[in-house]
């Protein structure tokens, strides 16, 4: 089981550091989100979401992000599982496929429907379905869904992971890791930026 923050890790915090002050002073924080990354990706129970559809799903998730220390993480977590590389070159073609911006999607009809935007209604491709199989293509399309049209999210979708072959647990703990996903990547992401601002500011 892991035992360095992972959060630490992929910002490059170190021990000490002035980075490491500043994420001290919420250290409720700081645990709860490592305990949130133990529970989705080294847990007890695997029955309902495997850990290879954990690591691809990851992977789909900070891809469609950005390029960044979180994305090759998850890569390379992919990458080291059993057929991880085959695996992981039909998700690096996915994300290249579902590649947008966001959010968008359509309110129901009111006040704020003037907000709706459209947007790419992302597929998994059907030549790479084989190839993540059934179960991880309605992951996929339903991962693009909450990242990028949250608002559009409805009963059918959760019928077509149920159709799909996901438990209703394993639904709940897809949409926690999926969630905790798009937290980790903007935490780190803005430590990374104050980090390098906080390192200009001394140089200067």
């Amino acid at each position: 089981m892991s035992t360095k923050d992972i959060i630490d890790t992929l910002a490059g915090i170190e021990p000490g550091s002035a980075l490491d002050a500043i994420r001290a002073k919420r250290v409720q924080a700081r645990e709860n989100a490592q305990k949130s990354y133990l529970s989705l990706f080294e847990p007890i129970d695997t029955g309902d979401f495997s850990l290879v559809e954990r690591a691809a799903v990851a992977a789909f998730v900070t891809g469609l992000h950005g390029e960044s220390p979180v994305a090759t993480f998850y890569r390379e977590k992919l990458a080291a599982t059993a057929d991880g590389a085959v695996l992981l070159e039909a998700i690096t073609g996915e994300i290249a496929r579902g590649k947008t911006s966001g959010p968008y999607g359509a309110y129901p009809a009111g006040p704020l429907s003037a907000e709706d935007k459209a947007g790419l209604i992302y597929r998994v491709s059907a030549e790479r379905k084989p190839v993540v199989g059934v179960r991880l293509a309605a992951a996929l399309d339903h991962a693009h869904l909450l990242v990028f049209r949250p608002r559009d999210a409805a009963a059918a979708d959760m019928k077509a992971l149920l159709a799909a072959g996901w438990s209703n647990t394993g639904i709940v703990t897809f949409s926690q890791l999926v969630a905790f996903l798009s937290f980790q990547v903007r935490v780190v992401t803005g430590l990374r930026v104050l980090g390098a601002s906080l390192g200009t500011a001394n140089a200067a």
